[in-house]
């Protein structure tokens, strides 16, 4: 499928029409009212003498999201970021690759139907790394063949910096890949600096979404890579970022769930960039041109030959969307989309046995042990890794909930039948357990939980039907789910209705004293995160990159 470029060489002189309004001119960074007239591509621009009331700017682009994060398939993701004023965003399909390989790749190409542009990286990291088991291998060859694929226009993130560091062999060949087809390399690297940064940097790597400090991003920007300024649903680093030079910078959500971004994508972003200081046209070139460019999209700025992507807004402080026009067609006004989609299924891709109460428990002959801990950084995806004093009771180590102490476990999702289990600090969990086959990036069932009981019942409602899953055992509830039968990763339900659900689904784990579960439970498997996380192998070391043991020798 080849749909955007088919589509841009249509006629531009077919359907032609009008727009008045104050242009902004993100190549010349200057305001000025014009008159534009466009078919499917931008045709003519006049200027002219009266201020309009309204702005006319380049659609938005999101250069770096997980689409399968958001909760919805491709085409219904569509539906809720297009009347934001999205017309593009650059798809790293990470996450239904590391469990489908190719077909889940595949899936979300053919599922793209909706107007939105969706450009696609080729995941360069699956498995993401060889401490968790996978569903996938995607070796060289097929990365080669991705980068076959006119949608496909850059290496996905290369999160395996110490792979690229110690020069392993396929993820080199990787990376020389999409050279070999002059694609960009997207990068991802937390916390590296100094030689091992330039030595990543070096492979021809160039962006980094990973910043958490100024101090980070400076150093990143002075080895040449672009600074993707990350505001998701759970990691928020715009506020930690202000003062960089914009014009080496892009706006990105990387995760961002559907019941934010029912509230505002790219377009509530540059709100908030603009909130906190930054000038409106430095905000929105780092959503339209400067990524655009970088990638080499012909679209991102309203000048003649350029695709006719374009959003009508108030004014520059609100930022409020009127009116989204994508190849010269009106697709969005007010917030209503005028188009509809088919969402295309597939399986749920969950492979694992059922589990026992008894599959849960740390046995211990000891009347108290100390504890390796994962501690939650609160509005992070990094940890901190410490240890605790946890009581034994009747030979099985006990969660210690007044200190807000619980259980950790995840199981693989793919039939070995690996489980592993720790303890976490930083929930606020009171009772019960949560489950869920959202955990990057190899998406095993991860859990929390109070007691073993309520984690086996989350935990088996999770291998039936995908997604989420709250048990309440002791408060004779039925289990409260949020079922994701799409790779137990995505529905192709309604947007409202997801929403909806999810919505109701976080309610239920605030009354569990747990509001911070979905933004913080997914990434605590995520072993290219520091400094301390957990696979279905065992707690994982990140900074020292191996596994340590659940009790420390004492």
């Amino acid at each position: 499928s080849h749909r955007f470029f088919i589509r841009s060489r249509s006629n531009s002189s077919m359907n032609e029409r009008m727009i008045n309004g104050n242009l902004v001119d993100v190549e010349k960074e200057k305001i000025y009212p014009a008159e534009i007239l466009f078919g499917t591509k931008i045709i003519k621009i006049k200027e002219k003498k009266n201020d309009g009331k309204n702005f006319l700017l380049p659609g938005l682009i999101d250069s770096h999201i997980h689409i399968e994060s958001s909760l919805l398939c491709p085409s219904r993701f569509g539906e809720v970021a297009v009347p934001h004023g999205t017309t593009a965003v650059i798809a790293d399909p990470h996450e239904i690759a590391n469990i489908g390989g190719m077909e889940g790749i595949n899936y979300m190409i053919a599922d793209s139907t909706s107007p939105l542009k969706i450009f696609f990286t080729a995941p360069s990291c699956v498995p993401s790394t060889g401490f968790e088991t996978s569903g996938a291998l995607l070796d060289a060859k097929k990365i080669e063949e991705l980068m076959k694929i006119e949608e496909v226009i850059a290496l996905g993130e290369v999160m395996n910096f110490k792979g690229v560091i110690d020069g392993e062999k396929d993820l080199i060949e990787k990376i020389e890949m999409a050279k070999k087809y002059g694609k960009r390399i997207d990068g991802h690297a937390p916390k590296l600096s100094g030689r091992e940064l330039e030595r990543y940097v070096s492979f021809g790597i160039s962006t980094d979404h990973e910043c958490t400090s100024i101090e980070e991003a400076k150093e990143k920007m002075e080895k040449g890579m672009k600074i993707m300024i990350r505001e998701g649903s759970s990691a928020k680093n715009l506020k930690d970022l202000l003062g960089l030079n914009y014009d080496e910078c892009f706006l990105v959500s990387d995760d961002l769930r559907i019941d934010d971004l029912i509230k505002g994508h790219i377009d509530l972003l540059i709100r908030k960039a603009i909130a906190f200081g930054v000038e409106p046209i430095k905000a929105i070139k780092m959503a339209t041109i400067n990524p655009a460019g970088h990638y080499g999209l012909e679209i991102g700025s309203i000048q003649p030959g350029k695709a006719a992507d374009l959003i009508e807004i108030d004014n520059l402080n609100n930022f409020v969307v009127k009116k989204v026009f994508i190849n010269g067609k009106l697709v969005a006004k007010n917030g209503k989309t005028f188009f509809k989609v088919k969402p295309k299924k597939v399986g749920k891709m969950i492979r694992a046995k059922k589990k026992d109460a008894n599959d849960f428990a740390i046995h211990s002959e000891k009347e108290k042990v100390i504890v390796n801990l994962i501690e939650i950084i609160p509005n992070q995806i990094i940890t901190k890794k410490s240890d605790c004093l946890l009581k034994v009771k009747n030979g099985k180590i006990a969660p210690d909930i007044e200190n807000d102490v619980i259980k950790i476990v995840v199981l693989d999702r793919y039939g070995k039948g690996n489980l592993s289990m720790a303890f976490v600090k930083g929930f606020g969990l009171k009772k019960g357990a949560i489950a869920s086959s959202v955990a990057h990036d190899s998406h095993n069932i991860i859990a929390i939980g109070t007691n073993d009981e309520d984690i086996y019942m989350a935990v088996n409602i999770v291998i039936k039907n995908g997604g989420f899953a709250i048990s309440h055992k002791k408060a004779h509830e039925k289990v409260k789910k949020l079922e994701l039968p799409i790779a137990g990763l995505m529905t192709h339900e309604p947007p409202e209705k997801a929403r909806k659900k999810m919505e109701e689904l976080k309610a239920n784990m605030e009354e569990l004293g747990c509001g911070n579960a979905l933004d913080v439970l997914p990434f605590l498997s995520l072993l290219v995160i520091p400094e301390i996380k957990i696979s279905d192998k065992g707690l994982f070391d990140v900074t020292e990159q191996k596994f340590i043991p659940l009790i420390k020798n004492c």
